[in-house]
């Protein structure tokens, strides 16, 4: 019996990651349902794959738009099997001098934005795909999602939220519903997105922000880009392959980079655990 095509809908699909695993579900011959604020940077893809790409114009921070592109994509495709909640963006600079309406703004997209689309991905797989489909919801976050890192502070905070979110929700799920949550948590690919101001807005230092504080670092980081390492079809690549798996990981580190930070907080936070877990010992939870 041969495994029916899947039905993949994919928030922030105009560029980056977006962009790439629309391109690779379309390879492969599955179908995309692509959520974008603009319809036009797909059109190329549109003519190539009239009956396998649906192109819907969503704005995330708009949950009437979210509720359409899912409705558009059931009413053609039938169902949704994968949900790629990718649609996202970075600020750049020192949390005491970010504006806080910049930053604002990027929790709408990063967290509340995400936040709809994971409630509207879980309505549909449980109550909208045929009996017992369910299907997997795989959540974007970044390497920043578990570890901070200067200058991408405000960033990090919102994928954190993110992460946090999805540990939450995933154990909320009834495995009766078969539905599938992970966090995928890249490192620096080059997606382009950091070298482009227009998509990672840098703000100014503080004054007090001398060049030998680690912010500063990280902003010729930015500038420069050749730390950028990452090939992110190759990324994309491992991303459709993990999206396949029957008991896929909650978090999901992608790149060398993403490990290894995770792996050196994980490593200092159990040498702290254990130094100062006896400081806990009369400090037992006692009933009223």
């Amino acid at each position: 019996m041969s495994t029916p095509t899947r039905v993949w809908l994919i928030t922030g699909a105009s560029s980056g990651f977006g962009r790439l695993i629309t391109e690779k579900v379309l390879a492969e011959g599955e179908i995309a349902a692509a959520a974008v604020r603009t319809p036009s940077a797909l059109n190329d893809l549109a003519v190539a794959h009239p009956d396998r790409l649906l192109v819907v114009k969503c704005d995330v921070t708009k949950p009437t738009d979210i509720h359409a592109a899912f409705a558009e994509a059931t009413a053609k495709f039938g169902r949704v099997d994968v949900v790629f909640n990718n649609a996202g963006y970075a600020i750049a600079g020192e949390i005491e001098g970010l504006p806080e309406d910049a930053s604002r703004a990027m929790f709408e997209v990063n967290f509340w934005g995400a936040l709809n689309v994971s409630k509207e991905a879980v309505r549909v797989f449980r109550d909208v795909n045929p009996p017992n489909a369910g299907g997997r919801l795989l959540n974007v976050s970044s390497g920043n999602g578990f570890c901070g890192v200067p200058v991408l502070g405000m960033y990090s905070a919102s994928k954190h939220a993110l992460e946090g979110l999805t540990e939450s929700l995933h154990l909320e799920m009834d495995p009766a519903w078969n539905i599938k949550i992970s966090i995928i948590a890249p490192g620096a690919f080059k997606t382009g997105t950091h070298s482009d101001p227009a998509r990672t807005p840098v703000f100014p230092a503080p004054e007090a922000y001398h060049k030998d504080l680690p912010s500063h670092a990280v902003r010729h980081w930015l500038q420069d880009g050749s730390g950028i390492q990452g090939d992110p079809r190759k990324a994309v690549d491992a991303m459709f392959r993990f999206s396949k798996l029957e008991s896929p990981p909650l978090r999901w580190a992608v790149g060398k980079d993403s490990v290894g930070g995770t792996k050196a907080k994980l490593e200092k936070m159990g040498g702290s655990l254990v130094e100062f877990e006896s400081w806990s010992d009369d400090l037992e939870i006692t009933s009223v």
